[in-house]
């Protein structure tokens, strides 16, 4: 069923009932703030982030009712499901919402691709899309940036950074890849105004196997978010073996640990300092490199499958305990 229509009529009646398509059950998730209503089984919602709480003016209409879905949800009795415990404590805050039905549940690391090779990468060899293919005349090496083009990732702050730092390191290109979003015109903008705007390169929507091959290509990763609820692209560079600049910004801390530089959001001379640091040494890289995977070592589908069984014990005891 299209998911807009459905939320939009949950959103005000209960309207039909996840019965209808898959008969007796005991938990119903909804899996992206939206809970189906059920007549008889337990209820997990998961939460991903409050953009739409917090930064209202960088969401979609689509996107706004959210907040509502979550509040009906949670009177409902449903328990929340969030990928950080930074989240957590802002549902609670938030909503209101009993404690001890708001489970944090950290999810594991999209698997790469069996084409990466990471002995190449590490040998400096490259690939083909890297240093190869899309690179500018005279660069040997690129920062990379991941994910669609939006308000809330911030790219423009990294172009700005990027220009601060450029001068001095003229074999370096940045490399920005993901789809358009709504906040394109920023970032193009940015650009513009940028003093070595040759030396970026923007490749638009990338598949799995080529974001893998940018990222295992990659110099340094660059995330400088102004809020996430978790924050995959960290964690994939991570495992990739990239060293990795992230903000302080929402659960990114949490997340990365001691795994990655972190800085303000926002502030695109400390971004610039991170940036010259790790670039001008490959001993702090190596550094990074060897905690970023420590860090990324400790997220498993394992443990985020065994996290949401109990999760749904806990919704089901629950459930049976007010009947």
């Amino acid at each position: 069923m299209p998911a807009r229509p459905l939320t939009a009529t949950w959103n005000r009646l209960p309207f039909p009932p996840i019965e209808w398509w898959a008969g007796r059950i005991d938990v119903v998730h909804g899996t992206n703030y939206v809970v189906p209503p059920t007549h008889r089984a337990a209820r997990v919602v998961t939460v991903h982030d409050l953009t739409t709480v917090h930064y209202p003016e960088l969401a979609n209409r689509a996107t706004l009712i959210f907040p509502a879905l979550v509040r009906k949800a949670i009177s409902q009795g449903a328990f929340v499901h969030t990928h950080s415990n930074y989240v957590a404590r802002e549902v609670v805050e938030e909503f209101r919402a009993d404690p001890s039905k708001v489970c944090a549940v950290y999810p594991g690391i999209p698997a790469m691709p069996p084409q990466i090779d990471l002995r190449l990468a590490a040998e400096g060899a490259g690939n083909s899309l890297g240093r190869a293919g899309i690179l500018p005349q005279g660069a040997t090496n690129y920062v990379l940036a991941l994910g669609t083009v939006e308000p809330r990732k911030d790219l423009p702050t990294l172009v700005e950074a990027f220009d601060e730092i450029a001068a001095n390191h003229k074999d370096v290109a940045l490399v920005i890849a993901g789809a358009d979003g709504w906040g394109k015109e920023s970032l193009d903008q940015a650009i513009s105004r940028s003093h070595w705007k040759s030396r970026i390169v923007r490749l638009g929507y990338v598949d799995e196997l080529r974001r893998w091959q940018l990222l295992t290509g990659a110099m340094v990763f660059v995330y400088p978010s102004v809020y996430e609820g978790f924050g995959f692209p960290p964690l994939e560079a991570m495992k990739a073996g990239v060293p990795v600049i992230t903000t302080t910004a929402g659960s990114l801390p949490e997340v990365v640990g001691e795994g990655a530089i972190t800085v303000p959001p926002r502030d695109s001379m400390k971004l610039a300092e991170a940036l010259d640091g790790l670039i001008s040494s490959e001993s702090a890289r190596v550094e990074m490199i060897e905690r970023g995977r420590l860090r990324a070592a400790m997220f498993s589908w394992k443990s985020c499958a065994d996290g949401l069984i109990e999760l749904y014990r806990m919704a089901v005891q629950d459930l049976r305990s007010l009947h």
